[in-house]
């Protein structure tokens, strides 16, 4: 299996910047789509952004597609989440996931099979 650790996190300022990583270990992180999923107190996890293995595919959540961009370095063993023009609305535990990239890559958390810890994303008004 697959090891996810999260970081980048913190607090920023509503129209900053922040690049979350996400450090896999464990497996070959070749072998799997990846994705970013968001928790805000109250509400469910919900989908922001998924990569394929080799980054030929990305998937958005429309509240933010164009604000911010998932890539990959396969070679590195890393993900990244590029996340520009942050709104208060932003403000989440993000967590990185991982699934075999022998099954479609989708937007659901239940298809996703490795998670890492969260990092928390705070972003003031």
């Amino acid at each position: 299996q697959v090891q996810l650790v999260e970081s980048g996190g913190g607090l920023v300022q509503a129209g900053g910047s922040l690049r979350l990583s996400c450090a896999a270990s464990g497996r070959t992180f070749s072998n799997y789509h990846m994705g970013w999923f968001r928790q805000a107190p109250g509400k469910e996890r919900g989908f922001v952004a998924a990569i394929n293995w080799n980054s030929g595919t990305t998937y958005y959540a429309d509240s933010v597609k164009g604000r911010f961009t998932i890539s990959r370095d396969n070679a590195k063993n890393a993900g990244y989440l590029r996340m520009n023009s942050l709104k208060p609305e932003d403000t989440a535990v993000y967590y990185c996931a991982a699934r075999n990239r022998a099954y479609y890559l989708g937007r659901q958390a239940a298809s996703f099979d490795y998670w890492g810890q969260g990092t928390q994303v705070t972003v003031s008004s």
